[in-house]
């Protein structure tokens, strides 16, 4: 196949849009009937990049007519029931017997694996109970997190594995134990093995699974897509107001990202203390959890340290809304990632027309060619990102130009139901094959 619909291989230029179905090229087909299992679905357990894909992903299929019906994590336990934007949710936790034995994971410091193995079976629970009742041509999952680890392997259901960020890639990064990271990747293994269709949201990642977990081919490129429509609406979010960003003469960059090592959080510092000793005029933002302290423990002091604090807003996690509404606000958007698949920060901030500084690293080059819709800086490289800064803080024109074809890049190529139909023109393609 060509373009980004095809399988992995060397060639990671090729174009997507050739690819990618306009209005009149869609699939005239029945409707499907298709289950996403996803731990992480807005609002409630809206954590990161794989929430918000599922969220968009079920939004655009349902726009296309087809049944979804999306199998989430609840914070609460117990099962819920709801629907939005013609989506059925069902939520669940499930407590009991299972979480009394991986009691003994928790105590060894292996929380990722404990993690995965409760949702893995919250998520086998909830789909076999639908499946009572209701019939599904296929089930997504993502392959971090363990969702499909039994239903892949119990349930007589075709599978859809998405590749976001599997556990034997990224784990390293983290503070975790050996037996942890072995456990977590066999978990994923598993549902990765199981599964009737294999997509990935970038070539890059797509070769990485390839080369380096020995994933079976073909793994097809669907890009992760997005509902324009979202950022051309009035939040009626007073951003000035609400989170005191500058409204005249001041320009605002923004981090909106988990405020982790992986998302270049220990870049920043360094950052803001060039940038903003040379431009008086210039902000920074910042929204995510701060889950290891880096702006409390770290960024902040010495912001204040070197009286530059008061242009350094941070306004920890954030709704998807607010997220769009400050995007509407800001000037440049900063991503200064160690690795990356093909992340919804930049795609919004694309959707959004802002000006992007990036890493060069993982799937981003995918999203961004540099000087055409953004910048790229060289991958783990403070200096090479103060550069990249100074030269959109300098030049209005490349800022605007940039962000102008951002806008136009997603509007050609990452639409939510553009890759909905792409989906499932993949989805029909290999329930042919396994026949």
């Amino acid at each position: 196949m060509a373009g980004c619909v095809g399988s992995t291989g060397p060639d990671r230029t090729r174009p997507l849009k050739a690819a990618l179905p306009d209005a009149a090229a869609r699939s005239s087909d029945l409707p499907m009937k298709i289950g996403i299992l996803s731990y992480e679905y807005p609002p409630e357990t809206g954590f990161g990049g794989i929430g918000t894909y599922s969220w968009y992903q079920a939004r655009g299929l349902a726009k296309l007519g087809h049944d979804v019906h999306v199998f989430a994590g609840s914070t609460k336990p117990g099962t819920f029931h709801s629907e939005h934007d013609g989506v059925r949710v069902t939520r669940i936790k499930k407590e009991g017997w299972l979480h009394g034995l991986v009691k003994g994971l928790r105590d060894r410091r292996c929380w990722w694996s404990q993690n995965r193995i409760e949702t893995g079976y919250g998520a086998y629970y909830a789909l076999r109970k639908a499946l009572e009742k209701e019939q599904f041509d296929i089930i997504e999952f993502p392959e971090c997190g363990g969702d499909g680890m039994l239903v892949s392997t119990l349930l007589d259901v075709p599978t859809a594995v998405k590749f976001h960020s599997p556990a034997r890639l990224i784990m390293d990064m983290y503070d975790t134990a050996k037996m942890d990271r072995e456990l977590t990747a066999f978990v994923e293994q598993v549902s990765i093995n199981q599964a009737t269709v294999r997509t990935s949201c970038s070539q890059f990642l797509a070769d990485e699974v390839a080369t380096k977990m020995n994933v079976r081919q073909p793994i097809h490129v669907v890009p992760n897509g997005l509902d324009l429509d979202l950022f051309d609406q009035d939040e009626g979010i007073d951003v000035p107001r609400q989170f005191g960003l500058p409204v005249k003469d001041g320009l605002t960059i923004f981090f909106a990202n988990r405020l982790e090592p992986r998302k270049g959080i220990h870049l920043v510092r360094d950052m803001c203390f060039h940038v903003l000793r040379k431009y008086p005029h210039v902000h920074f933002a910042f929204a995510g959890d701060d889950l290891f302290g880096y702006m409390t423990r770290e960024i902040q002091p010495f912001l204040d340290q070197n009286q530059l604090r008061h242009r350094v807003h941070y306004f920890g996690k954030l709704q998807l809304a607010e997220v769009r509404a400050i995007l509407k606000r800001i000037d440049i958007f900063l991503i200064p990632s160690l690795w990356e698949n093909a992340p919804y920060s930049c795609l919004e901030a694309m959707a959004a027309g802002r000006a992007i500084v990036a890493s060069n690293c993982g799937g981003l080059p995918e999203l961004i060619q540099h000087e055409h819709n953004g910048m790229l800086a060289q991958n783990n490289d403070a200096n090479s990102y103060i550069a990249a800064l100074e030269r959109m803080i300098e030049d209005a024109d490349l800022r605007q130009r940039t962000g102008a074809e951002a806008r136009r890049t997603v509007e050609a190529r990452y639409t939510d139901t553009g890759i909905a139909d792409l989906s499932v023109k993949v989805y029909r393609e290999g329930l042919a094959g396994a026949r």
